[in-house]
């Protein structure tokens, strides 16, 4: 996002975000999440970052989708992504 084109408006947009929405916690139902994604990726053959790897880890625990760019996510079992 900071170095997008359209910064302005994704500065406004995660600046009311965050005043109306929950942030999920990373717990111990998390941290299995990161491991057993990392263990499937692994042997697939298509690791992904490891940063990524907590956020599938976080829409996969709480069973929410995920609007990102990233086609790598398209990899992760049980994971939805939403492109954008």
């Amino acid at each position: 996002m900071w170095q997008s084109r359209e910064r302005g408006p994704y500065e406004q947009w995660l600046t009311e975000s965050i005043s109306n929405d929950r942030i999920l916690d990373v717990d111990e139902e998390t941290a299995s999440q990161y491991a057993f994604i990392r263990a499937e990726m692994k042997k697939a053959g298509t690791p992904i970052p490891s940063n990524d790897v907590w956020i599938a880890a976080l829409c996969r625990q709480y069973a929410l989708p995920l609007l990102s760019r990233g086609k790598h996510f398209d990899s992760v079992g049980g994971l939805q992504r939403i492109a954008w």
